[in-house]
């Protein structure tokens, strides 16, 4: 086997020192404290790792050097040796040391995310299903809850408290950027607090190994202002946009008439009112389809929409036969859903 060279490796692995899903590139409270704990470990581990390197090269050049030499005789402790003995007392109490200072700092890390907790935690359930997310923002008032699929908007500097579920079997909640990981089990309900510091988008997926398509359950993030957060919700309560063109009307028709809206809902619409799929009100400002495994466009839709097992292959949405013309505008209706 070639190796690779050490170059070619830094090159590599650079990348997932920074961007979009990246536990390195901090971007909230909680990814810092990790990153605290991992920079220790880094400098503890690493640090231990060269003396190791250092006590071998020594060890070889001091065999060397016996066998270059006459012989010790039997029975007599030259001051080598004791100076060997007096080096693994201190390499003992340095390994002790060492596993100390990462228990204490795993502890303060550990309870630094537990009391991470804010009374004024913005409170999102997000459900798990194969193989998409299900997310919804609470509220005091039922009327202005937001429900939405596969996207989740936080405000920057406000903590949120995400209360996690499974549909079906074990997932795990992963934006690196913000925070660790969080399973999600059937029958039990987990919680994980997210504060992001830093505007911007970030990706988040499932960890744990979910299914056939456990690799296309991404989850796409946005970290925005609190104005611009308090924009986007709005917009999420106002029903669906009604068809502004024949072609739209008839792509309306055909969502309602198909079976479309057996398991889909559009808030507004008649005969959509279904739970089994995403919730598509607001379709069109959404950036990817299919839970990421596409990027949002009127191809990527009608792709989806003809033969979403191609796509992904075991989803749970079934093909649906549609003519050309139903299909083009259907996509045209979709499409409208801003």
């Amino acid at each position: 086997m070639r190796r690779i060279p050490a170059a070619v490796l830094l090159f590599l692995l650079l990348p997932a020192c920074s961007g979009q899903q990246a536990a390195l590139d901090v971007a909230g409270d909680q990814a810092s404290r990790i990153g605290d704990i991992w920079r220790l470990m880094l400098w503890i581990c690493g640090a231990m790792y060269v003396l190791v390197l250092v006590g071998l090269g020594a060890a070889l050049w001091r065999a060397r050097r016996r066998l270059a030499g006459p012989p010790v005789s039997d029975g007599v402790e030259s001051p080598n040796e004791r100076l060997m003995q007096t080096a693994l007392g201190g390499w003992t109490a340095l390994i002790v040391t060492g596993l100390v200072v990462l228990a204490l700092g795993s502890f303060l890390v550990d309870r630094a995310l537990a009391r991470a907790e804010a009374a004024n935690a913005l409170r999102i359930k997000v459900t798990a299903h194969q193989w998409w997310w299900e997310i919804e923002y609470d509220a005091p008032v039922a009327n202005d809850r937001v429900s939405t699929a596969n996207e989740l908007h936080l405000p920057v500097g406000r903590a949120a408290r995400v209360e996690l579920h499974s549909d079906d079997v074990i997932h795990s909640f992963w934006i690196p950027n913000l925070n660790g990981k969080q399973d999600l089990i059937p029958g039990r309900t987990n919680t994980l607090t997210l504060t992001p510091r830093r505007v911007g988008s970030y990706r988040g997926e499932c960890a744990e190994f979910c299914g056939l398509q456990h690799a296309k359950m991404a989850l796409s993030v946005t970290v925005e202002t609190p104005a611009a957060f308090e924009a986007w919700r709005r917009r999420q309560l106002a029903p669906a946009r009604e068809p502004s063109s024949a072609e739209q009307a008839r792509g309306k028709a055909v969502f309602q008439t198909a079976a479309c809206g057996a398991c889909h809902q559009i808030q507004g619409a008649d005969n959509a009112m279904g739970r089994t799929g995403p919730n598509l009100t607001h379709m069109a400002g959404r950036r990817y389809v299919a839970a990421g495994a596409l990027p949002y466009n009127q191809g990527s839709l009608a792709a989806w929409i003809a033969d979403p097992q191609a796509i992904k292959p075991g989803v749970r949405m079934p093909k649906v036969p549609l003519a050309p013309q139903d299909l083009t505008a259907l996509v045209a209706y979709l499409d409208s859903l801003t």
